[in-house]
C-alpha cells in the first residue's frame, strides 16, 4: 500500500508543479508521477529533506525540485520542437 501511495503523491507533486509552472508536462499521468519522483529526488539534493513529509515525499522540496524539473524538460522540448519545425 505504501508504494501506491507514492504513486499518488508523486502524481499529486508532478500535477502541481505544472500547475504551478503552467506548463504541461509530457506524458500525462505518467509523466506526473516520473515528475514528481524526479523532483522529489532533484529537491531532495538541492535543498535537503526538510518540511511535511507525505507518502515518504519531503513536500517542499519535492515541489521546488519539480518545478525545476517542468522548467527544464519544457525548455529541452521548445528547442528541440522549433528545431524540427524549421
Amino acid at each position: 500500500m505504501g508504494f501506491i501511495w507514492s504513486l499518488i503523491i508523486g502524481g499529486i507533486i508532478g500535477w502541481l508543479a505544472g500547475v504551478i509552472t503552467g506548463r504541461d508536462v509530457p506524458g500525462g499521468i505518467i509523466g506526473n508521477i516520473i515528475a514528481g519522483f524526479v523532483g522529489a529526488w532533484l529537491g531532495t539534493l538541492i535543498l535537503g529533506s526538510w518540511g511535511p513529509d507525505i507518502g515518504g515525499f519531503s513536500v517542499i522540496p519535492a515541489i521546488i525540485g519539480a518545478i525545476i524539473l517542468v522548467l527544464i524538460v519544457s525548455f529541452i522540448m521548445g528547442k528541440t520542437r522549433n528545431k524540427r519545425d524549421t
